[in-house]
């Protein structure tokens, strides 16, 4: 069975757009799925694509917190099943949050950092086992390759595969939460409305408290927007995501500015003129030249310039074509 492969090559030839469409039509509409974990790795997979290595690779852990997060939501928080009966990932998720006694009113963001620990050492084998390999065949190995066999582990995107979900970032995932909540909506009957607003929202915006303080301790305390000295502000001084967070829905710090509150609060959900794209791409070369804060920030050990420019040059095909200058 599909579900049951421990490893899968990548394919080595060019992919045209269209095949992958093709690919992602036959998932959505013809390929079998009894529990929704394949919905949830691509979901992970999306939340991902910027935290890639230069091989376009990402650790197990890396995806192992994003899916984690996508179930602790569904299956604790809003109390959905997920299929006819529990899956091995829901059934970890239900045994290490009674277990730890964890409240399940909280998002997986809001936990304790030891407690995400625990609840992913319990799903990660089952999200290794029955995931991947099934997700791998229904896309012929043109989405990626893995192995999950421990000395030779890896997940690595296929290069279009990869162009392709930073174009249609957007588009997919709205596919992907659609289809999602039709199919939980079979297995929880009595659930009220608004279940596409519980698969929509996993993400939960965490403070950017300390992305603040690393930013003003290392830059002139000014607006990068407009100039305005920040230094008299207090906690006026916003920080903002140069990309919007809709569009992203990580906190990098590579994608973080420091901004007055009237730039921020005029910018919203729009991406910034090009002239300060340079400014940024100048920015983050400087953060890079911090050993100290590689080490303590994962995201900024994986950044690249080339990321945030793919970002940027593939924000307005997801909907953030207006540019904004203050």
């Amino acid at each position: 069975m599909s579900w049951e492969i421990s490893h899968g090559n990548m394919s080595d030839r060019s992919l045209r757009e269209e095949e992958i469409w093709y690919q992602f039509t036959w998932f959505f509409y013809k390929s079998k799925k009894t529990q929704t974990y394949k919905f949830g790795l691509i979901k992970a997979l999306i939340e991902n694509l910027y935290n890639t290595d230069q091989n376009l690779q990402l650790t197990y852990d890396q995806i192992s917190y994003a899916f984690t997060k996508v179930y602790w939501n569904l299956v604790i928080r809003h109390g959905l099943k997920q299929g006819k009966q529990n899956s091995s990932v829901a059934g970890a998720i239900i045994e290490a949050q009674v277990t730890r006694n964890l409240p399940v009113n909280l998002s997986f963001d809001q936990l304790k950092p030891q407690d995400q620990l625990s609840i992913m050492e319990k799903t990660s084998p089952a999200m290794k086992r029955y995931v991947f390999g099934a997700l791998y065949s229904d896309f012929s190995g043109i989405l990626y390759g893995f192995d999950r066999r421990s000395r030779m582990e890896y997940f690595e995107f296929h290069p279009d595969a990869h162009v392709f979900l930073l174009k249609y970032q957007r588009l997919i995932t709205d596919l992907v939460n659609y289809h999602l909540a039709k199919m939980i909506e079979q297995y929880n009957p009595v659930t009220k409305d608004f279940l596409l607003e519980k698969v929509e929202s996993v993400a939960q915006r965490e403070s950017l408290q300390p992305y603040r303080d690393i930013l003003i301790s290392r830059f002139e305390n000014n607006c990068f927007y407009c100039s305005k000295s920040l230094g008299r502000l207090g906690r006026q001084v916003h920080v903002d995501h140069f990309i919007p967070w809709s569009l992203v829905q990580s906190d990098n710090i590579w994608n973080l500015v420091l901004s007055c509150r009237e730039c921020n609060l005029n910018k919203k959900d729009k991406v910034p003129d090009d002239s300060y794209l340079t400014r940024i791409l100048e920015r983050n070369e400087s953060l890079k030249s911090e050993k100290i804060l590689i080490q303590e920030d994962q995201s900024l050990y994986n950044y690249r310039p080339e990321k945030l420019e793919l970002l940027y040059k593939y924000s307005d095909q997801n909907g953030f074509e207006e540019r904004w200058a203050p």
